[in-house]
């Protein structure tokens, strides 16, 4: 009896951990990261003039290749750095094509190498919460800050989107709301009513740097400042949030691996006009968060992508806009959120608190690149405080 005990336990167990393949609850998780694919995307189509067709085909091919070889629900981002210097108007096409060959070049040598791994095991546990905790916290601000531009759409949308599984714990409530925001910013004039265009196929067309100078300006520019988030947030915390949501399937999910893909996916789509894409902590939990278990959450929004870049690019801009901002800032204080009060800050000791609070504070304020250096300096004072302490106490 006691061995069949056991082995119903063990079954328990499997069937607990078992990816949950609902084709709705895939759709929904596919949603899940819209907070920060949408407002960049739109302004790098709009205001910086990349072309639709490169920008979406290259966020298609990532997703649907990120989606099939790692299993899980990978998120494929613009990189932040490099989308804030391209709104501004610091890069034309040729600049940021260089920079995403710059970025994916490295990524790639430090992939191949294993320099990666190193510089990952070099970082406390504490920090990585810290890191978590600060992306968290600058997510959810974000999120706020977009919900308050329309609170009249964004609070009844953050309400579902908290409450709704409460009740309801298999709605797909990201696209539901989403569909209701929707509705609500074309009915009430808040959002333009979009002119579709019929299908028509367009190509992504070839970028590539015209000088030198264009390669430095991407370098100096771009490529420099987004290279240290990059290394935090889209390999090292990516890694970890993997391996604490899936850790029976997040074998592919390595540090080596996500550099790996990270360098590729801009080495090979940035001559075709797509944006730097990267990796991203809080893309997978935000997906994760509203319902997706498997790749099929990435390939699902992926092949969404490419049909819109390669038939209806003159009306995906247009497209995207009809989705309020105010509930984009919405999906994206719940991601916020779950980042944020992750189960390695709740396991920490209370000797580490200082160590996250200094390391998410630095994040948050500034960049993950300075909260990584301030935490790693907070965790050598507190290890040298402890070994001077451990004499006396003996």
């Amino acid at each position: 009896m006691l061995q069949r005990g056991l082995q119903m336990t063990m079954t328990d167990r499997q069937a607990d951990i078992r990816p949950q393949r609902s084709l709705m609850r895939e759709c929904a998780g596919a949603c899940g990261d819209l907070g920060t694919f949408v407002p960049h995307v739109i302004g790098a189509m709009t205001v910086a003039g990349l072309a639709p067709a490169g920008v979406l085909f290259g966020f298609g091919v990532s997703f649907v290749a990120a989606g099939l070889f790692y299993g899980l629900p990978m998120a494929v981002q613009p990189m932040k750095a490099v989308s804030a210097v391209l709104l501004t108007g610091q890069l034309n096409l040729q600049a940021t094509a260089a920079a995403g060959l710059v970025i994916g070049a490295v990524l790639l040598v430090l992939g191949a190498t294993g320099l990666i791994g190193r510089v990952a095991r070099l970082i406390p546990q504490s920090v990585t919460a810290g890191l978590q905790l600060g992306l968290g916290l600058m997510m959810g601000w974000l999120g706020l800050t977009m919900v308050l531009q329309t609170p009249w759409i964004g609070f009844p949308a953050l309400a579902l989107l908290f409450g709704v599984p409460r009740l309801w714990p298999q709605a797909p409530v990201a696209p539901l709301v989403l569909i209701a925001a929707v509705a609500v910013g074309l009915s009430t004039g808040l959002t333009p009513t979009p002119e579709v265009a019929g299908f028509s196929l367009h190509l992504p067309r070839l970028v590539l740097p015209e000088s030198w100078s264009v390669v430095w300006q991407a370098i100096e520019m771009a490529a420099l400042p987004q290279m240290p988030l990059t290394l935090t947030n889209a390999v090292i915390v990516t890694a970890a949030i993997c391996r604490d949501l899936y850790p029976d399937r997040a074998n592919r999910a390595t540090v080596r691996n996500l550099a790996l893909t990270s360098g590729a996916m801009n080495l090979l789509l940035a001559p075709f006009g797509a944006m730097p894409m990267c990796h991203g902590a809080g893309g997978i939990t935000a997906q994760h968060r509203f319902g997706a278990r498997t790749g099929l959450a990435p390939v699902l929004f992926g092949a969404v992508l490419l049909v819109l870049a390669l038939g209806f690019a003159g009306s995906a801009a247009a497209l995207f806009a009809t989705i309020p901002l105010s509930a984009v800032g919405a999906l994206l204080l719940v991601a916020g959120t779950d980042l944020a009060l992750s189960r390695r800050l709740f396991d920490a000791r209370p000797d580490c608190w200082p160590v996250i609070g200094v390391t998410a504070v630095a994040t948050a304020l500034f960049n993950p690149a300075l909260g990584l250096m301030a935490g790693w300096g907070m965790e050598v004072m507190r290890g040298t405080v402890k070994r001077l302490r451990a004499p006396t106490q003996g």
